[in-house]
């Protein structure tokens, strides 16, 4: 089986106050995903269960991410999801706090059937 990119989403979310990588991660997911409406299935002979997700999400502390968490954003679909060192981290003026911004990438692929 060899997957077919069929699109690609980014998106960001932001947590501006505790720290929680995960929230602003589930943020950027929903964020990448929900300006879309994937309908090319049906053309295709394939329903959303047929699709594979994978989700890459960009934060300063990818060990504080909890994917499992972040795939629930996602309706449909085998879902995979990994966190890799980026985003940022913005230190508050005064005291331990933090704005954490995370960057989501989502891609859709469909087996292509040739395998």
């Amino acid at each position: 089986m060899a997957r077919v990119r069929c699109i690609t989403e980014m998106g960001m979310g932001v947590d501006v106050h505790g720290k929680d990588s995960t929230k602003a991660a589930k943020r950027a997911v929903s964020d990448a995903i929900r300006h879309s409406s994937l309908g090319f299935f049906r053309m295709l002979g394939k329903t959303a269960k047929d699709m594979f997700v994978d989700v890459t999400i960009a934060v300063p502390d990818p060990g504080a991410v909890d994917t499992a968490a972040v795939a629930k954003e996602l309706p449909y679909g085998t879902v995979t999801v990994s966190a890799v060192k980026g985003g940022l981290e913005i230190p508050a003026e005064q005291g331990g706090d933090a704005i954490i911004i995370a960057n989501a990438a989502v891609i859709v692929s469909l087996d292509d059937g040739a395998g």
